[in-house]
């Protein structure tokens, strides 16, 4: 109940961000102003800190807690505010790290920001190279064989095109015919690819699925024409539309289809992680550090 409350502030947020100046007009490289505060982009960041607790902590795998540190993995792709390079293009930061940084505190343990490709990220949980992969995981009946999740925030997903257009996206025959991008291996893929096959069913247009290698790549295919829309996480292009001032958000929609879709903290399937992670969230979310990031 608590989280319930707390998305739609958090989403709020997000959704306020814009690229305006400051005083005289201007923004350093490392920061960007919005709504009259300064968001740090720089690799100092500052983060919002946490203290250790012990109750929580004594839930942790002893041969976790034995080495004093948690490898916490994440996609290098995922655009702002989610997960991203700050201005050195190699410091993950964004909301993903604050939180992943949260819960490595309140468990005791240091925390190591690693970064992969999307695919390579639920590799390194499967071999054990990465004990936690926080990185807009959707939980999914088939993800849930291999893995167990602690669940943070709503999974909202969204159509992102040029601004000023009349096209929207309400149902599953909206996207017959068109162009448009989405990420390889994602959640917002399979329901792509799931939509324009019931399209193709009823004697529609298939949709023309494109793929690029990163957010800025799809968004130079959307500014160009190349494509009509990209479907990505609501939050990225919350972020996109309000700092670009070009696009606009056309459609949205839960990532869980017809159920309740949900981000989750990741962990492999019995690794005895995923309780204390979930407790340390719960606490988080009930301390008030998670609204604060």
């Amino acid at each position: 109940m608590s989280l319930a409350r707390l998305v739609p502030a958090v989403v709020g947020l997000l959704v306020l961000v814009s690229a305006c100046g400051g005083a005289d007009g201007a923004v350093a490289e490392d920061q960007v102003v919005a709504q009259g505060k300064v968001i740090n982009l720089s690799p100092d960041q500052k983060r919002v800190t946490a203290e250790k607790d012990n109750a929580i902590a004594a839930l942790v795998p002893e041969e976790v807690r034995k080495t004093g540190k948690i490898t916490i993995g994440g996609s290098a792709g995922t655009a702002p505010p989610l997960r991203f390079y700050a201005t050195d293009d190699k410091t993950p930061i964004g909301v993903e790290t604050d939180i992943a940084v949260l819960i490595a505190q309140v468990l005791g343990l240091e925390p190591q920001l690693e970064v992969s490709s999307w695919e390579n990220l639920f590799v390194g949980l499967d071999s054990g190279a990465y004990q936690l992969g926080l990185s807009n995981i959707t939980v999914t009946e088939a993800r849930k064989d291999k893995y167990d999740f602690a669940t943070y925030r709503l999974d909202t997903l969204a159509f992102e095109a040029k601004k000023g257009g009349t096209w929207k996206v309400n149902a599953p025959a909206d996207v017959a015919g068109k162009i448009i991008a989405v990420g390889s291996g994602t959640n917002q893929e399979k329901i792509l690819v799931d939509w324009s096959k019931q399209n193709e069913a009823k004697g529609l247009k298939p949709t023309d699925i494109k793929y690029f290698q990163n957010s800025s790549d799809y968004y130079l295919a959307l500014e160009s024409g190349r494509i009509e829309a990209y479907l990505g996480p609501n939050p990225t292009a919350a972020y996109h539309v309000a700092t670009s001032g070009k696009t606009e958000i056309i459609g949205s929609f839960s990532g869980g289809g017809d159920i309740v879709g949900k981000i989750a903290a990741t962990t492999k399937k019995d690794s005895g992680l995923v309780k204390p992670v979930a407790e340390a969230l719960n606490l988080l979310i009930k301390n008030g550090k998670y609204a604060e990031v």
